[in-house]
């Protein structure tokens, strides 16, 4: 006997969508093990199909909980679907028009349980030749059946000049050069900056070279990064490449919101160390970013098919945003005690000339969190998936941007007004406050 059951439209939607929120995707060759899963949708990984694109199916070890003969297994099975198709799909489901997803023309089915002719594996090849960003979901419409499987996907374009497999997808396809002139880029800036340390000995401090370290960072993050996605668009493997992305994604992390925290506290700069309250900022900031990365490769190497998969990415989203909101608390402080001591005596009076320059490096910071946390993944909702490499390129322009603000602004000159200033200039700074005082009054 058949037994079937309809499928909440609300909990489709929210799983298939968990998917298709993926940021960039970046498809490969995915092994993935299922154990008793009773969920009515299963989405296993996200990928931009040309017309010349290929999904390789390989499933071993299907188990069912339930072992009845009679099971409709036609209710359970692969398809491929657009974000668009979705939302008609639910729609159909509620009018009653369909029982199960697989019912629906709007999906393209690549392979249901009674086509299979072993008893608990399969293979299959499904060409797609329409083009558009697609999903590869597992449906199961039986109640009461959890079902356990092997998966192995490969989804790649094939090249119709050289018939080579492509396996990133159809909008990432050009990122391994985008990394690796941003390499050269800020490789470029590293020498600059060594440059500029050099002729400038006497007036650099420690964060000058702290500011370097960052740079080189960023400069190694983005090499290993342009390796990686090189040997996946070729292999759909990173081969070992994706270990070291995440080592440098970490210490480039740490170091740059290090480097806020302690540009925003003054050190090296105004004062030569730090409060008590500015360590523990610093010492939140690292775990926070321990986390942050450790859940970023939970997100990266197990897909959505992972039961915890959409917590990880919460917890991701969640831990970036508590580094984002820590990092700022140390400028604010900076312009509270500039603001109350700059009535005090002429030496806080000079630091008022620095309070205006602090709300600058505020404003810009705020600035690059919004564009680089929220207009980023905007750009990603809203671009066609040929040109989802341009999200990309805007959040990496937005950071180098960032990166020669700091650099200028906190360049090792004699007089940068960030700097430990002259007596001379203190007396000077005082009386214009004296003046300014006796014009408002």
């Amino acid at each position: 006997m058949a037994i079937s059951v309809r499928p909440e439209p609300a909990t489709l939607l929210l799983l298939l969508l968990a998917a298709m929120s993926i940021p960039l995707a970046l498809s490969e060759i995915r092994s993935m093990k299922i154990q008793s899963d009773p969920r009515p949708i299963i989405p296993l990984d996200e990928f931009g199909f040309t017309h010349t694109g290929i999904l390789e199916l390989n499933v071993s070890q299907i188990a069912l909980s339930n072992p009845n003969p009679d099971l409709d297994l036609s209710q359970l099975g692969f398809f491929l679907s657009t974000r668009d198709a979705w939302f008609h799909v639910l729609q159909q489901i509620q009018d009653s028009d369909i029982s199960c997803v697989l019912q629906s023309r709007l999906v393209k089915i690549v392979y249901t349980f009674d086509r299979k002719g072993q008893p608990n594996s399969f293979s299959t090849v499904f060409s797609e030749t329409d083009p558009g960003q697609y999903t590869i979901v597992f449906a199961n419409c039986l109640s009461n059946v959890q079902v356990s499987m092997a998966v192995r996907s490969s989804m790649y374009n094939k090249d119709s000049a050289t018939g080579g497999r492509d396996y990133l997808s159809a909008g990432t396809a050009m990122l391994p050069q985008i990394y690796f002139l941003l390499f050269l880029v800020y490789a470029s800036l590293a020498a600059i900056w060594v440059f500029v340390l050099r002729r400038k000995r006497q007036t650099s401090f420690r964060i000058h070279y702290f500011m370097l370290a960052v740079v080189m960072l960023k400069a190694l993050n983005l090499l290993c990064e342009a390796e990686d996605k090189s040997f996946i668009k070729r292999t759909g493997s990173a081969h070992g490449w994706d270990v070291l992305f995440y080592i440098f994604s970490f210490l480039k992390g740490t170091t740059l919101f290090t480097l806020i925290v302690l540009i925003g506290t003054g050190w090296s700069f105004v004062k030569p160390y730090l409060q008590d309250k500015e360590k523990k900022v610093i010492m939140i900031v690292i775990p926070l970013q321990v986390i942050a990365n450790i859940a970023q490769v939970v997100i990266d190497e197990t897909s959505p098919y992972g039961r915890d998969w959409v917590t990880w990415k919460q917890v991701f989203l969640m831990v970036d945003v508590i580094c984002c909101c820590a990092v700022l608390f140390p400028v604010v402080w900076s312009i509270k005690n500039l603001r109350e001591a700059a009535r005090s005596d002429g030496k806080a009076a000079v630091n008022l000339m620095k309070l205006t320059l602090f709300r600058q490096y505020y404003i810009v910071i705020i600035c690059y969190i919004y564009f680089t946390r929220v207009v980023v993944y905007a750009l990603t909702a809203i671009t066609s998936y040929r040109f989802l490499w341009t999200s990309i390129v805007a959040g990496e322009m937005a950071t180098l941007a960032f990166y020669v603000f700091t650099g200028y602004k906190f360049r090792p000159e004699a007089h940068n007004p960030y700097f430990v200033v002259a007596d001379e200039d203190e007396e000077a700074a005082a009386e214009a406050l004296k003046r300014e005082d006796e014009f408002e009054l």
